[in-house]
């Protein structure tokens, strides 16, 4: 009853299974007299977390010392009845996204999606997104760092998302296969997909289902007259397997354009008060005339190799969390 399996992004990126190798000890939001019924565990949290909670400046983590000091209630309410979430190392080599089984407490450096289907996955894992949060994430040494404020909260979803459920449950069927066949986890599956030497099967496989759902999500954005030109390009991360230059840089303007139009409807809808509209367009975002904006975002890309508008969250396609990796 309080005993879980705790998944951290070494293990999610690194074991073929994506299992947590730890277990936590999880009371909850309990009373202390609730937590002192399960005397094992509790004198484990006695004696190794209260001397280091004590020392902590927060009032709240010194008072409920048996508790997470970050217990998330609102995330696992959320998830409460989902056989699954999905979730990134919020620091990684690569931008994945996976399914996991909803039994387990996520570490902090986990960004835990409140979302379980593979119409979402579909969405998140593919190139579409990535270029945008590239763009807008930030990094750790060499690593990626996904920031979910500028790359998730920013991020205008298509309007449906019907068609990618199958092509979503494919790539993730495929890729998990992949990883236990080899065995292999997440980091080095990826580094074998963008490796122009590996021509092994199923990497190719993997490939072309990647080819797939890029075009499947070019699809329900109504690009249809978008050459997204896979195949191994040069980039600021080395040789990958991704879309053309070309089209990351017009990936990038379509999504800043429809991004913007968001804002404006957000706006007409009373949605953000005039304070904070001015604010932000003087920042360089919620501009009216979407065309100026995205050339504006191009140019400054030319000069400096990233935009510096300022982009705004589109409401309501979902809720993200911020729960933890290290790699």
């Amino acid at each position: 009853e309080v005993l879980f399996p705790y998944l951290n992004g070494e293990d999610l990126n690194s074991r073929p299974d994506q299992s947590p190798s730890r277990w936590v000890i999880n009371f909850f939001d309990w009373s202390i007299e609730k937590a002192k019924e399960y005397r094992d565990c509790f004198k484990i949290v006695e004696d190794k977390v209260k001397p280091e909670r004590l020392k902590n400046n927060r009032k709240v983590y010194r008072d409920n010392w048996w508790q997470f000091a970050e217990k998330r209630p609102a995330f696992y309410r959320t998830i409460a009845g989902m056989e699954r979430v999905y979730v990134s190392a919020e620091v990684s080599k690569h931008i994945n996204f996976s399914a996991v089984p909803n039994s387990q407490v996520y570490s902090h450096m986990l960004i835990a999606f409140s979302m379980d289907d593979s119409k979402i996955g579909a969405l998140l894992q593919s190139t579409i997104h990535e270029v945008w949060a590239r763009d807008h994430g930030s990094t750790l040494e060499t690593r990626f760092r996904y920031t979910p404020s500028d790359c998730f909260e920013t991020f205008p979803f298509p309007a449906k998302l019907d068609r990618l459920d199958k092509v979503g449950e494919r790539y993730f069927k495929h890729r998990n296969s992949v990883m236990q066949a080899r065995p292999e986890g997440l980091t080095k599956t990826y580094n074998r997909m963008h490796n122009p030497k590996e021509t092994a099967e199923d990497i190719e496989r993997l490939r072309k289902l990647h080819v797939e759902m890029d075009q499947a999500v070019a699809a329900v954005y109504g690009w249809k007259d978008l050459d997204l030109g896979h195949g191994f390009h040069e980039t600021k991360q080395g040789i990958r397997f991704t879309i053309s230059e070309a089209a990351r840089r017009e990936v990038l303007d379509r999504l800043l354009a429809l991004n913007h139009e968001r804002y404006e409807e957000e706006v007409k809808q009373g949605l953000h008060d005039s304070r904070s509209t001015q604010g932000r367009a003087e920042a360089g975002g919620g501009r009216k005339d979407k065309k100026k904006a995205g050339k504006a975002a191009a140019k400054k890309r030319d000069a400096k190799g990233k935009g510096q508008t300022t982009l705004f969250p589109e409401p309501e396609q979902g809720e993200m969390f911020k729960d933890e990796e290290d790699g």
